[in-house]
């Protein structure tokens, strides 16, 4: 991993935590420590985190009206090999003919690029997901109304009435901040609020996370498990939540990534 995904990666944790561990980046880059202190050093000088003691803590920015979410281009490097495993097994749910809902998120994507031979309905409010489909595939595509949120490739209307309230799926595919037993987990009100109106054009609910997400974090509840009908997960999903998920009435289909041969569908 190149320096620069390394800096977008260690920035966009501390936008969600407000601090982070060098032990956690390891992790989460593959990189030696002394390589991830060098990072912080370097980030430290330009103004863009403090240093503190095993790690480090988001600098003190005046508001800008930004959305807290992952930057499109960094979710997608974070546990990529997990997320296709996990894209494959869940494009195994879709048929052709079907009008289907994708909400903006990396994994959803990666499920995106395995939709190319369908011919299918798809309503998304990801900008990247609409540009996958249209260039490479005979779904047609659907778009709602609204403003583009760069990093995050999001487009959000701040009204109630726009083109999703005349489009009925048979199901949608939801990527998340995180899964909790309090339910689908966002961080930003305008990511939920926005996820929230999707949910309510389709009866079924199918959640695509990588084993990291059932961490417990962010704290806008988007919809209770209640709602979930589905969730495809992989091998690193926490046992105690898989099991919860399934006395509550979830269905999990878990696949190991170790196990699947997934190709890049670029």
């Amino acid at each position: 991993m190149h320096e620069r995904e390394r800096w977008n990666i260690i920035l966009s944790k501390l936008r969600e935590r407000g601090i982070v561990r060098v032990s956690d980046l390891a992790a989460l880059t593959g990189a030696s420590v002394a390589s991830l202190r060098r990072d912080l050093a370097k980030l430290e000088d330009t103004g863009q985190l403090r240093r503190v003691h095993g790690g480090a803590e988001r600098a003190e920015v005046s508001g800008q009206n930004e959305l807290t979410a992952t930057s499109f281009g960094t979710s997608q490097t974070m546990n990529a090999a997990a997320k296709r495993a996990v894209a494959l097994r869940a494009a195994d749910l879709c048929e052709d003919g079907d009008s289907i809902i994708l909400n903006a998120g990396s994994t959803t994507w990666f499920l995106a690029q395995y939709l190319r031979m369908h011919r299918m309905q798809v309503l998304t409010n990801s900008f990247p997901i609409a540009q996958e489909l249209i260039a490479n595939s005979a779904n047609r595509v659907v778009l709602p109304g609204g403003e583009l949120y760069r990093e995050p490739g999001i487009i959000l209307s701040p009204f109630d009435e726009d083109a999703i309230q005349h489009f009925a799926a048979s199901k949608m595919f939801m990527s998340c901040f995180a899964i909790t037993p309090l339910g689908v987990i966002e961080s930003d009100p305008l990511i939920a609020r926005a996820e929230a109106k999707l949910l309510t054009r389709t009866e079924k609910l199918i959640v695509v996370v990588d084993g990291s997400k059932f961490e417990p974090r962010g704290n806008m509840v988007v919809c209770p498990l209640s709602r979930v009908s589905t969730v495809v997960t992989d091998t690193g999903a926490p046992p105690h939540m898989v099991d919860h998920l399934r006395s509550v009435g979830v269905e999990v289909l878990i696949v190991d990534p170790k196990e699947v041969k997934v190709l890049s569908a670029a």
